[in-house]
């Protein structure tokens, strides 16, 4: 019997009882346990109904048209002049639908606003913004259209 006054909880049996004694919790400590389990519980299902459902995405809106013919020209020019002028490939890879089939725009949006460590590509976030990027990666996978002429 043990001398202190606390109740003792016993969690399992030894497997050899003669050489090893089973872990011995007092029961202040499994109750202090049992309220942080049940404390993370409640807590976890009060932030379930924020990610459970999925969110009305609200579409991004596209770059103005002169935006776009801008965005175009720096494509075809700037990009152009390392990945070819018509986005086969050059210095850099073929920038063409089916060269990028398996690419997530996530990526490709990285890829242009921070470059590529080790190769010649640059980042262009200095020029460019995040809904820029997206939308070039986006025409990118579709296939790039030329710069329309005035």
């Amino acid at each position: 019997m043990p001398t202190s006054k606390a109740r003792l909880i016993r969690f399992s049996k030894p497997s050899n009882p003669a050489t090893s004694m089973p872990p011995i919790v007092h029961a202040h400590q499994f109750r202090r346990w049992w309220a942080a389990c049940v404390n993370i519980a409640v807590w976890g299902l009060c932030w379930l109904p924020f990610g459970a459902w999925p969110q009305t995405q609200t579409p991004e809106p596209e770059p103005t048209a002169v935006r776009q013919q801008a965005l175009i020209h720096i494509v075809r020019q700037d990009c152009g002049s390392c990945h070819g002028m018509r986005l086969t490939g050059g210095l850099g890879p073929a920038l063409t639908p089916t060269s990028l089939a398996e690419r997530p725009v996530p990526a490709l949006v990285a890829t242009i606003l921070q470059g590529r460590y080790g190769t010649p590509m640059p980042g262009w976030q200095s020029m460019l913004d995040e809904q820029d990027a997206r939308w070039i990666a986006k025409q990118l996978l579709r296939g790039f259209p030329e710069v329309k002429q005035p």
